[in-house]
């Protein structure tokens, strides 16, 4: 009797963009749910989610809708500024609110402070490693990081100038809505990139061989409040 054949493993460019395909998604899922995790520690939220949270607050659409609307927008305002558009970068806008609100839906309202700080530190540590996964996949930058990267090459900015600026505008008008500014929200600003600086190092796919196609162009750095 013939014993049956076990199916090659997947190898070579195919396994490469399936690995990358798969990080990209599961990255993008999971920081919807960090996310959800720092909202509910209710604490403080990053900048564009003060945002966020702020016209949600004012319209009634749920915040995960809101967070897909505003990635929509920015994305526009890609089209003068002339950056490319990625696989990623479409995916970062549909998922990354529709995982946060299914996050919120299971999540509930933290009020006890030990319970608070450890649920945002738990939601920031899942936002670090899913920011790695989904930056690391090369397939696109988010909305966020792309309009911030693309300010920066058409206006010869510091990318901290420019990053500096967008957030003190989204955070000043999230604020002015009723969005959430607080411990949290300091506590992002100055964790995040250092956490993203050991996570995205260890993720990052690396660059394809010589016959493998390029991916789109994508943020090589950290350099929005959010990796979205």
């Amino acid at each position: 009797m013939t014993a049956l054949a076990m199916p090659k493993p997947l190898t070579g460019p195919r396994a490469v963009w399936a690995r990358r395909i798969v990080q990209l998604l599961g990255g993008l899922c999971l920081y919807g749910v960090g996310l959800a995790l720092m909202v509910r520690a209710g604490i403080g939220v990053a900048p564009w989610d003060v945002l966020t949270q702020g016209i949600s607050l004012r319209t009634g659409l749920p915040f995960g809708l809101v967070t897909n609307i505003v990635g929509a927008v920015v994305l526009l305002l890609w089209i003068p500024i002339r950056v490319r558009v990625g696989v990623g970068t479409v995916a970062n806008v549909l998922l990354i609110g529709t995982s946060a609100q299914l996050g919120l839906n299971v999540i509930p309202q933290q009020t006890v402070p030990v319970l608070q700080g450890v649920v945002f530190a738990a939601g920031l540590a899942l936002v670090a490693v899913a920011t790695g996964l989904y930056i690391g996949a090369r397939l696109g930058p988010g909305p966020r990081d792309g309009l911030m990267t693309g300010l920066h090459r058409r206006t010869g900015w510091p990318i901290w100038i420019v990053r500096t600026s967008i957030e003190v505008v989204v955070l000043a008008v999230g604020w002015a809505l009723g969005g959430q500014f607080g411990i949290g929200t300091i506590a992002f600003a100055l964790l995040i990139g250092p956490m993203v600086g050991v996570t995205l190092p260890l993720l990052r796919i690396p660059e394809p061989a010589a016959d493998e196609p390029p991916a789109p162009e994508t943020a090589t750095d950290y350099d929005s409040s959010r990796s979205a």
